[in-house]
């Protein structure tokens, strides 16, 4: 069953200082399933990754992404269409355009999974192709 994955546990594995590193490590060394990465979570990974690690942080993820350690997926005017409706009908809460990104790519590719640390996020949206996304890594981190 494939997974959707989100900017967090992507940066995580990467900064061996941050907190959810070993648990973002574990996750993807321990994973069989396919993973996908909607288009909209690169740039936010590699200017994260350029910001706080530096360039070469960056030319391995492009790396590992040409290398197909991750499935790119692009988004469709139907996915815009969707982002625009989440965006709308969730704007008192904090999610943002790649989060709705991932939500619009889960109901078009029927992926229930998404790999993320944003639990508070993804957990207040009613996705139209299941009750709930099942939040892998996820936290609320506002606690």
């Amino acid at each position: 069953m494939p997974i959707l994955v989100d900017t967090g546990p992507i940066f995580a594995l990467a900064d061996r200082s941050d907190q959810d590193h070993e648990r973002a490590t574990r996750f993807f060394e321990n994973n069989s399933e396919l993973l996908v990465v909607p288009v909209t979570v690169l740039p936010e990974v590699a200017h994260l990754l350029n910001a706080r690690l530096g360039s070469e942080a960056v030319r391995i993820f492009a790396h590992s992404l040409a290398m197909g350690e991750l499935r790119v997926e692009g988004i469709t005017p139907t996915d815009l269409r969707r982002i625009d409706e989440l965006l709308t009908q969730y704007a008192d809460s904090r999610l943002d355009m790649v989060d709705s990104s991932v939500i619009a790519l889960a109901e078009r590719l029927d992926i229930v999974q998404v790999l993320t640390l944003d639990w508070r996020d993804f957990s207040i949206v009613r996705p139209r192709h299941c009750p709930a996304l099942d939040i892998l890594l996820g936290y609320d981190s506002a606690l």
